[in-house]
């Protein structure tokens, strides 16, 4: 016996030693970013994800997880960060997608982490030419992203639309989605939007419309990059005949050469697909210019510009459209955050469209039909007394129209709600929105021409700087909170604090809990969802902007939010842009911000007449505000702030850069096309005007803030 068990148990080591000799399989990881249809579609299913920019296809940013609620968010704290390589405003919402954190960052730049350890797995960099700023109306963002089948989908602020591995953050294949040449001035398009994925197509729009280009929404094969099809919101030059009935039928709302400077409608924003009804629904913009005026002398509505349309996502066909904004004049854009939802009306549970508008009206539309359902002011509001629920049209007051006098609008060009995302609770039917009380005064120019540099407004840009000097007595201002909206009696539950300027956008979990930013005021809350009792808040050290989402990884419940803008201190102060993800019992903490120390301002004195001021005050709205900012402070190091240049104290060196394009190597092109020796002048004179005003009110150097949660 004792040599037969000898013999096995040489067996068996003979066994052993030969599996060792052979090589070890490794375990196989599991592709990246395998989002499929079939797990777009039921998403919110799926909570532990958030596959997609508003959680679901409904687009409510609504979260089933409730491990955090009411009773455990006072234990929430910081679990890990990740900074960016950026200095810029952040307004990108994460996806979540299989243990991997993807977000995108300014400059249209993608990052990958870990989601449990905040490890960097890789980073991608479309390395958009610094110049394209120029073409750019309203920040060097990027809003969000797409996940589809192993890939990452971006739209950059050069236009294009790019595939990325999900793995590796290499491209897979790169779009441009303009037609024509990319060297042509008139094609100045960029994208701050978040894809969408439909039936394994890619859906996005492109900003402009503010330069003068024509809106449009494109559908793109995600496999290929081929484009599906192509809808423009307005229609083009009659000569060259319409591309669809849709265009025929807007045509007949517009008079003059609109299309000459393209008539607007960009597509910069809200988009949102519906199984339900199997309809793609996207908001427009503004016309151009804004002033309605200079484009179009008879005064029509001008379809399809400040509305909400529907088309079929196969073939981009048109089926409805809800006009928000009848010739608009005021660039109230319909391109807030929209969501479908389940709303009972007069005892009738009804499929809905919903938006709270910047106009400052909220729509409540049958998503099958577009038919209105209500339409109720949810901010303060003087350009219209109200909007009639049998034609659909806004009661608009004479005077808002500026066209014999200015007008001191409210909600002002920044809207009564912005790109901020807003958040439905089926739990509460309320839905969250992220609200700005702001005032705006119109001012009609009367010199305007229509311009290849620049913005083309046809509004006279010194006017916010002068009309409140002749009439203090107006409201003037930019305030921001969130409330809480019921959409089926057009009434608001709560408000939330006030701050100065916007706040940040939304999101809803079954916690009974909403996350919120609160933009300037550098802290990310939490309130109650049915009461609006803040319960938590986190002090960011920078603004927060962007919508939250939230995800389960291993049992535990995270909230990921991207945080970075300018605070209160202006532009001197740090912008400390990262990824910030929170658990319960988290314990980690930022790194101590540093007090910092305004750089000095030596403007040489002012010698120029205040109506040369003025006039260096339009041009520079007009044509530097863009990159440079408002009165030349703008943020990060991409361009330089123009307050301290040295460049100030000769006229010389002035237009040697302005005129003669001494600094075109690093983007900064010769405006000689379009500013003569004279308006080289008055805008020298005008940013010595904000760099002397500017240092009166130099603030004293300023303390670090608190690092934790209160």
């Amino acid at each position: 016996m004792k040599h037969h068990i000898r013999l096995a148990g040489l067996g068996a080591l003979l066994a052993v030693s030969l599996l060792g000799c052979q090589k070890a399989k490794a375990p196989v990881a599991p592709p990246a970013a395998q989002v499929t249809a079939e797990r777009l579609l039921k998403a919110a299913d799926e909570p532990s994800q958030w596959m997609t920019y508003g959680g679901s296809y409904s687009e409510q940013r609504f979260s089933k997880l409730a491990k955090i609620n009411r009773d455990t968010v006072k234990t929430l704290g910081l679990s890990w960060f990740a900074d960016y390589d950026t200095n810029l405003q952040q307004t990108g919402t994460p996806l979540f997608v299989d243990g991997v954190l993807y977000v995108s960052t300014a400059w249209s730049k993608v990052y990958a982490f870990d989601a449990k350890t905040g490890k960097q797995l890789w980073q991608y960099n479309p390395k958009v030419p610094g110049e394209w700023a120029a073409k750019v109306c309203c920040g060097l963002v990027n809003r969000g992203i797409a996940a589809y089948n192993g890939k990452i989908y971006v739209g950059t602020l050069d236009a294009r639309l790019v595939a990325l591995d999900a793995k590796t953050g290499s491209e897979a294949w790169s779009t441009l989605t303009f037609e024509g040449s990319k060297d042509d001035p008139t094609n100045r398009y960029s994208i701050t939007m978040a894809p969408r994925i439909v039936k394994g197509k890619v859906m996005i729009g492109a900003s402009g419309g503010e330069f003068g280009v024509r809106g449009w929404i494109a559908a793109y094969d995600a496999e290929t990059g081929k484009q599906v099809w192509r809808f423009y919101t307005v229609p083009g030059d009659p000569a060259k005949g319409f591309e669809n009935e849709a265009m025929k039928k807007a045509a007949g709302t517009w008079s003059g050469d609109w299309y000459k400077v393209g008539g607007g409608g960009t597509v910069w924003d809200a988009a949102v697909y519906d199984p339900t009804t199997d309809l793609l629904y996207f908001g427009t913009g503004n016309g151009t210019p804004w002033n309605q005026a200079a484009r179009d002398p008879k005064g029509g509505d001008n379809l399809y510009v400040a509305s909400i349309i529907a088309v079929k996502p196969d073939t981009g066909e048109y089926v409805w459209h809800y006009q928000t904004t009848p010739a608009d004049t005021w660039d109230y854009d319909a391109v807030s955050p929209m969501m479908t939802a389940d709303v009972t009306f007069d005892g009738k549970p009804r499929h809905v469209l919903l938006q709270p508008n910047k106009n400052g009206f909220f729509y409540v539309l049958d998503a099958a039909s577009g038919e209105l359902l209500r339409a109720d002011a949810f901010t303060e509001v003087n350009w219209a007394k109200g909007v009639d629920l049998k034609t659909g049209r806004p009661t608009v007051v004479k005077e808002a129209r500026y066209e014999k006098k200015p007008f001191n609008l409210s909600p002002g060009v920044q809207g009564g709600h912005g790109w901020h995302s807003n958040a439905f609770s089926p739990d509460t039917g309320l839905v969250y929105v992220p609200t700005q009380r702001a005032y705006f005064p119109m001012v009609g120019d009367p010199k305007y021409k229509p311009s290849d540099v620049g913005y083309n407004l046809a509004l006279d840009f010194a006017a916010p700087m002068t009309y409140y000097q002749k009439n203090p007595a107006e409201k003037q201002g930019f305030v921001g909170f969130l409330q809480a909206w019921d959409p089926a009696t057009g009434k608001m539950v709560w408000q939330g604090e006030e701050n100065q300027g916007p706040t940040g956008g939304a999101m809803a979990t079954a916690g009974g809990l909403v996350f919120q930013g609160g933009g300037a005021a550098s802290e990310f809350r939490a309130y109650d969802a049915k009461s609006g009792e803040k319960l938590w808040s986190f002090p960011t050290q920078t603004a927060v902007l962007a919508g939250a989402i939230t995800y389960e990884l291993e049992g535990q419940q995270y909230v990921a939010a991207s945080v970075g803008g300018q605070v209160p201190g202006g532009y001197f102060a740090p912008n400390y842009s990262r990824l910030l993800v929170f658990a319960l019992d988290g314990k980690a903490t930022l790194p101590a911000a540093q007090a910092y120390t305004p750089p000095p301002l030596d403007p040489p004195a002012a010698t120029a007449t205040a109506e040369v001021v003025t006039a260096g005050g339009a041009l520079y709205g007009k044509y530097c505000s863009a990159c440079h900012g408002q009165s030349g402070q703008t943020r990060g190091s991409t361009f330089p702030n123009l307050m301290i240049t040295p460049l100030l104290h000769t006229q010389e060196g002035f237009n040697q850069v302005v005129l003669q394009g001494a600094r075109s190597e690093r983007g900064m092109a010769s405006f000689a096309s379009v500013v003569d020796a004279a308006g080289a002048e008055a805008l020298r004179a005008y940013i010595i005007d904000r760099a002397i005003e500017a240092k009166k009110a130099m603030p004293p150097p300023v303390s670090a803030p608190k690092q934790q949660h209160e």
